[in-house]
């Protein structure tokens, strides 16, 4: 018997990984995260999986449906939003399973960043204007290590994807305008991949009016930087000049 930790995708139920899609066909259990998992995800379940929404759940419950599911040598599918890995609370479900010697596994699964990036067909790493991405949040009910704080990370001007912070933009752009000025591009991507899907352009000046115009107020993630502007060096990967191990 194994905990499958399942990276479920941003939403679109066909960006699942094919390995992630052939476990929740074989477990007979499955607990997703309700609250933002697709359900049409679901469909990929046998007719006779046991199937619990986490959204209602404290761990110990969730806990002990995986200690059922060994009782009765049954695989389980525990699917997460996006990758498991970002945001997904799942350290302290594989602590508790290790106390309990149940064995797991983690499968990767496409980060709603990467989802909003490909929605706005944009490059989140440019030659000459940006060759790294910061993954962060603001700080909320969950606090952010003083060294991680919006205002210390602005300082890199590097490309930012915030989670979990549509709510507090205001807030969020009041911090980084100092940084990188009112005019710096900015996109808002709510529900990557679904069919709601929703995309904002604007700067760090003009994007919170139009955030609230819009009604975005969750399941939303914010990139900024200069990236957005498309304003780059070519890349020299592809430079008939630039000689390289792959080519003669």
């Amino acid at each position: 018997m194994k905990v499958y930790f399942i990276g479920a995708g941003p939403g679109d139920p066909e960006l699942i990984t094919v390995k992630g899609k052939r476990v929740i066909e074989s477990c007979g259990y499955c607990i997703y995260a309700g609250s933002l998992v697709n359900k049409e995800i679901l469909n990929y379940c046998r007719k006779d999986t046991k199937i619990y929404d986490s959204a209602s759940m404290a761990l110990e419950e969730i806990i002990t449906v995986m200690e059922e599911a060994k009782e009765k040598n049954i695989d389980v599918a525990r699917l997460h939003t996006g990758d498991p890995s970002i945001y997904g609370a799942i350290q302290e479900q594989m602590l508790e399973l290790d106390k309990r010697d149940i064995d797991y596994e983690v499968i990767p699964g496409v980060s709603s960043f990467l989802a909003a990036a490909a929605a706005l067909k944009q490059e989140l790493t440019l030659p000459g204007v940006s060759q790294t991405i910061i993954i962060t949040r603001i700080e909320g009910r969950t606090p952010v290590p003083e060294t991680e704080k919006l205002e210390t990370l602005s300082k890199t001007k590097a490309t930012l994807c915030i989670f979990l912070s549509v709510k507090e933009i205001k807030r969020v752009t009041d911090i980084l305008k100092p940084a990188y000025g009112n005019d710096c591009p900015v996109a808002i991507v709510y529900k990557a991949s679904w069919k709601d899907e929703k995309i904002i352009t604007s700067d760090l000046g003009n994007v919170v009016d139009a955030t609230i115009q819009n009604g975005i107020k969750r399941t939303a993630i914010i990139i900024v930087g200069n990236v957005l502007s498309r304003n780059f060096e070519y890349s020299k990967l592809y430079d008939k000049h630039f000689k390289h191990s792959h080519r003669n």
